[in-house]
């Protein structure tokens, strides 16, 4: 059998892929890792649940408030005004994108992937079978949605090994009772030198479970002390563990996306992790999204060049959040100082509105503009240290 596309990876980016492509009438296979679960604090906003028709079945808890804790503990809770932050266990909710493919006409293989083999008869994917032999499926495009370490990405679009990353650690453990320092419709965001040199640390709750964890590009870092010490401090000590996970989170996109001939990346392959935030499942879909288009348009017009389009899509949507959220990074978690001014700048009302506004939106609110020129000046001031940290409580 010829497939039209083969889809290699069946996270939230290559299982949109996959099941758009599907209910496109287009001939697919989806190839993906047997039980392997990422680590992911599990947030998505209301515009992907709706976007995407996410059932309320998939969301484990609904946040009301967002805390920001500083190097010096002191806590900036935001709320989340009309609307919540949804969170999924990506245990179950992988599981529910590759069976939703499958329902739409996906066929799925469980297996790892290998390369890529060309010939005269055409495409190859070689992968091979959970405790069996090396398969080969042909096929006339393919997508890499195989993560942030793309396989695919290495082996055939270049430039796709400079993905630059933070190794994020979590522990799913037993949600305590709610009490002074846990609220199960609260997620906790830590910026603190000693939890995350160069990134931060997190508590979110997902129901009965509770993700707690950490990321870092800094070489050296103990991600597992780190995440004990957080547990320490949010007293989380004594909670049963239930899994312990670690993976690359990509903080850039890759400049292309495929290789000019049969080959497009999507989700963390692609790099489409939003920096600051390190977001990552609206972005893995759109991208899944977008790569399924370009395929489609490729399939139809047999013009390689085609596949440059899910690229550009995704960029001239959300380049400039990219830009933005990327700046924020460079300039305030370089230093805990940094971090203290992060943290006091987000006490600002005009900062906590248009921060979930684009959250939520997925674009950044122009609707205010003496809002937005407040917080660039507030901005300059902290980071020329005109002003100090605010000083509350």
């Amino acid at each position: 059998m010829e497939y039209d596309v083969v889809v290699v990876g069946g996270g939230p980016s290559g299982a949109t892929a996959a099941e758009h492509l599907a209910k496109g009438g287009r001939n697919v296979a989806m190839i993906d890792r047997d039980g392997r679960i990422k680590p992911c604090g599990g947030a998505v906003p209301p515009r992907l649940i709706n976007d995407f028709e996410i059932p309320d079945s998939q969301i484990v808890a609904r946040i009301q408030t967002a805390r920001m804790i500083s190097p010096t503990a002191r806590r900036v809770d935001i709320p989340i005004e009309n609307g919540y932050v949804g969170m999924v266990d990506r245990e179950y909710f992988d599981d529910f994108l590759r069976e939703r493919a499958t329902k739409a006409g996906a066929t799925r293989f469980t297996g790892t992937y290998k390369r890529v083999e060309r010939d005269a008869e055409g495409v190859h994917v070689i992968f091979k079978e959970k405790g069996g032999e090396e398969r080969r499926l042909t096929t006339k495009l393919i997508i890499g949605a195989d993560g942030a370490r793309s396989n695919v990405a290495r082996g055939e679009v270049p430039g796709g090994s400079t993905i630059p990353y933070v190794i994020a650690y979590h522990e799913i453990i037993e949600a305590p009772a709610a009490s002074n320092k846990y609220d199960p419709l609260r997620c906790d965001v830590i910026y603190d030198g000693k939890i995350s040199p160069d990134f931060y640390g997190w508590v979110f709750p997902h129901g009965a479970h509770a993700s707690v964890g950490m990321g870092t590009g800094i070489d050296g870092t103990d991600l597992k002390s780190a995440t004990t010490q957080l547990r320490i401090n949010a007293g989380l000590e004594n909670c049963k563990t239930i899994r312990k996970e670690g993976a690359p989170i990509p903080l850039k996109p890759l400049d292309r996306w495929d290789n000019g001939r049969d080959v497009v990346l999507a989700g963390d392959a692609a790099g489409v992790v939003a920096p600051s935030s390190g977001e990552g499942i609206y972005y893995a879909m759109v991208g899944g999204e977008v790569a399924a288009k370009a395929v489609e348009s490729c399939l139809v017009s047999s013009q390689a060049s085609d596949l440059m389009l899910a690229r550009k899509a995704f960029m001239k949507e959300h380049k400039t959040v990219f830009k933005v959220l990327g700046a924020m990074q460079d300039a305030y978690y370089k230093s805990d100082d940094r971090r203290e001014r992060f943290v006091s700048l987000c006490h600002d009302i005009d900062v906590q509105r248009l921060t979930f506004e684009a959250y939520m939106n997925k674009k950044l609110v122009s609707s205010r503009p003496f809002a937005h020129l407040k917080i660039m000046f507030k901005n300059m001031a902290h980071l020329s240290g005109l002003v100090g940290p605010a000083r509350w409580t």
